[in-house]
């Protein structure tokens, strides 16, 4: 007598195991979490990495260039500095009035003859006899007036377009806007590199290239840092 035929054996249950690779992951899987938040990640340090380069283009290329010719002091491209001595006579109002309207007077009495830019930094007065000194970025004016005579000398320095140019880089005699703009520009230049430095770090294929470039030249900063403080 036959045996009856035995029942159909199902296949054993496996575990789903993540895909891996470029194979798209299930939805809601902790793979693709992962991607999503990295892919997020990635777009948003893009967007910002493009545009603040791009607000920040004109700063980086002029501190840059600045940098640059800070370290060679000596490079003028033609355009040496120059300085004057000037004397001359002081209006009526300059002896008239209090110490105080007299230095004004003679103030601007220098800025319209003389044309003196900057802001005054320093100043004396004992009531006849007094100096003024004026600086600005690439520039001094430095003056010494007597008001019961009349007369005043001038002396004056003007660096040329590089030293102005120096000057700002430093932020040396610059007002108080001048101040903020490098503090921005130095938050734009810190956004700029941590984007860049996420962006590399959240792709798989660049991260362990990015990690060890960056680690190479921090450490080549650090040498030349130690070495340079002995």
């Amino acid at each position: 007598m036959p045996l009856p035929p035995s029942p159909p054996t199902e296949p054993p249950v496996v575990a789903a195991e993540e895909p891996e690779g470029d194979e798209a992951p299930r939805p809601g899987s902790a793979l693709a979490r992962r991607r999503s938040t990295s892919a997020t990640t990635q777009r948003w340090s893009r967007i910002a990495h493009v545009y603040v380069s791009m607000l920040a283009l004109l700063v980086v290329l002029f501190f840059g260039f600045t940098g640059i010719t800070l370290n060679h002091p000596t490079w003028t491209f033609g355009m040496a500095p120059t300085s004057s001595d000037t004397t001359g006579t002081l209006p009526a109002s300059a002896r008239t009035g209090t110490d105080q309207t007299r230095l004004l007077a003679v103030s601007e009495h220098l800025r319209q003859e003389l044309h003196v830019r900057g802001s005054v930094t320093d100043f004396t007065y004992d009531g006849a006899r007094g100096t003024l000194a004026y600086r600005g970025p690439g520039y001094l004016a430095d003056v010494t007036f007597d008001t019961t005579a009349g007369t005043y000398q001038a002396h004056v320095e003007q660096q040329g377009l590089i030293g102005v140019l120096n000057d700002l880089h430093k932020g040396r005699n610059a007002d108080a806007s001048w101040s903020w703009l490098i503090d921005l520009s130095g938050a734009l230049l810190v956004v700029i590199s941590i984007t860049g430095l996420v962006l590399q770090l959240v792709l798989r294929k660049r991260r362990r290239s990015a990690v060890v470039v960056a680690t190479v030249a921090g450490l080549l900063v650090v040498v030349v840092a130690v070495l340079n403080l002995r």
